[in-house]
């Protein structure tokens, strides 16, 4: 009766999910949000785009016209999620870009909070400062004054002959 009761216990606990085995999280690629495509322009070039959209996963040496921007999420237990992002360029100029449906969030963020979408009307800077007050609260203790901010002094040194 013992040998049972074990048996039952052990085949109770065998087929519920306890996160045993652990199964690590898998995320490759480029995260790129509604607000980093908002800020996408034609006429840019490689370098602005680069900035704003960080470099891509792929360059194709048979395409130098095009970058790609794929990414993949296969959480342990979860769904996979998979988004892909392309910008094409005509010489050194970005031309036009296309994709999937972009989130407005982090990746550490839980959910959408619509405030990185296309659709959302960019801030004056009043607005954004005031916001950053809120979250963070008015800075009173920096003061900085130049009158009183001494400038750093450097001392020119002689130039000697180069080495040969």
């Amino acid at each position: 009766m013992a040998v049972g009761a074990l048996a039952l216990t052990l085949t109770a606990c065998g087929g519920t999910k306890w996160g045993f085995p652990y199964r690590a999280d898998v995320q490759q690629g480029n995260w790129v949000t509604a607000e980093q495509v908002a800020r996408l322009e034609p006429g840019m070039t490689r370098e602005q785009v680069r900035f704003i959209l960080g470099t891509p996963t792929l360059q194709d040496i048979f395409r130098n016209d095009r970058w790609d921007y794929p990414y993949y999420n296969k959480p342990g237990y979860g769904e996979e999620e998979e988004r892909k992002f392309t910008v094409w360029f005509d010489g050194d100029v970005l031309v036009r870009w296309a994709g999937d449906q972009m989130p407005d969030r982090q990746p550490f963020e839980k959910s959408d909070s619509g405030a990185g979408s296309a659709e959302s009307a960019p801030e004056d800077a009043d607005a954004r400062k005031a916001a950053i007050e809120r979250r963070a609260g008015p800075n009173t203790e920096v003061e900085i004054n130049p009158e009183r901010t001494p400038a750093a002094v450097i001392q020119s040194q002689p130039v000697s002959e180069p080495l040969r």
